[in-house]
């Protein structure tokens, strides 16, 4: 059955937004009426109380507003990876000053160059030795680039992400996994933090997936709330920050056991020594086990995926 439009008595719909006449509200005063009112409105549209609280930054960053920016901090991130499908994570850290081979071999021999052309430069040498430790270690980018691509290959292609690589956004080790992922062809995530500085996330993660934090607790969180494992390749000290966080929550059982492998025994061994803390008596003998360690890409895949199949658990959840 047709019904028939505007049938007698029954008007047209309202537009959704306009009006043939204009509301009250919809002019200011005049100044026939009274001359100082429109510098009397202009002086409130203008002032701090008229603003929109969710388009008054002054007011959002104020100290009272913590607890939204808390709120805000977390929940962003959290409706786009839910948006994405993101289930699962690993996380991978590591040194930002890592890089890639060919980089840190070009840093040596600029190095070398300059100490030929100014002998005499005390810091030099130690600069050197420096670079010419970064150079052994850049092999490691190369390690972590191709983890990142056997995580990024594990799934059904690039919508597939019950089981994305996730990293600090930064560069060094973090850039080569994100880098392995993406050269799968893969979404790969990254959580920057908000500095005093000036930094860029490196190039390789999904744009969409590339948040920036206010506060490092709600980075923290977001880096463990979906993670199946973390991976640690050898770093400084936001590398040790989130290995040892991981670890105290695994340890308490605050968080669910999960896989921690080290990338590395011969630099983890010095950077932590798990055994005397065991000889002092500051640790149990059950927690040199909530970690491993292993040297290539491959033996920490299969690692983990042997922690998993141990456990009865599934590394990658069945679709559907």
């Amino acid at each position: 059955m047709t019904a028939t439009p505007n049938p007698p008595g029954i008007p047209k719909p309202a537009h959704s937004k306009q009006r043939h006449e204009p509301l009250p509200w919809q002019r200011p005063k005049p100044p026939s009426e009274d001359a100082e009112a429109p510098a009397k409105v202009r002086a409130i549209l203008q002032s701090e109380s008229y603003r929109r609280a969710d388009e008054d930054v002054d007011f959002l960053n104020a100290g009272e507003t913590r607890g939204v920016r808390l709120q805000i901090d977390y929940l962003k991130p959290q409706v786009l990876l839910d948006r994405h499908a993101v289930e699962h994570t690993i996380v991978v850290f590591g040194g930002t000053r890592i890089i890639e081979p060919a980089a840190a071999a070009h840093e040596v021999e600029r190095l070398r160059q300059t100490i030929r052309e100014r002998p005499g430069e005390e810091d030099l040498g130690a600069r050197l030795a420096r670079a010419e430790r970064i150079l052994a270690k850049s092999r490691y980018y190369d390690v972590a680039r191709e983890f990142g691509r056997l995580v990024g290959e594990s799934g059904d292609g690039p919508e597939d992400c019950r089981l994305v690589v996730m990293t600090g956004g930064g560069p060094g080790v973090m850039e080569a996994a994100n880098r392995g992922a993406h050269d799968a062809g893969a979404k790969t995530i990254g959580l920057n933090i908000d500095l005093p500085h000036e930094q860029y996330p490196n190039p390789y993660v999904t744009p969409d997936l590339c948040f920036r934090f206010h506060y490092f607790a709600l980075r923290k969180l977001h880096f463990l709330l979906r993670a199946k494992a973390l991976v640690a390749f050898p770093g400084g000290l936001g590398t040790l920050d989130e290995l040892f966080e991981t670890l105290t929550l695994i340890q308490t059982r605050k968080i669910e056991p999960i896989p921690v492998v080290l990338v590395g025994r011969e630099y983890w061994l010095r950077a932590f020594d798990v055994d005397y803390l065991l000889d002092e008596g500051v640790i149990d003998a059950e927690d040199v086990d909530l970690f491993w360690f292993a040297e290539d890409a491959d033996e920490v895949w299969q690692g983990i995926q042997s922690w998993y199949a141990s456990n009865g658990r599934p590394l990658l959840a069945p679709r559907g």
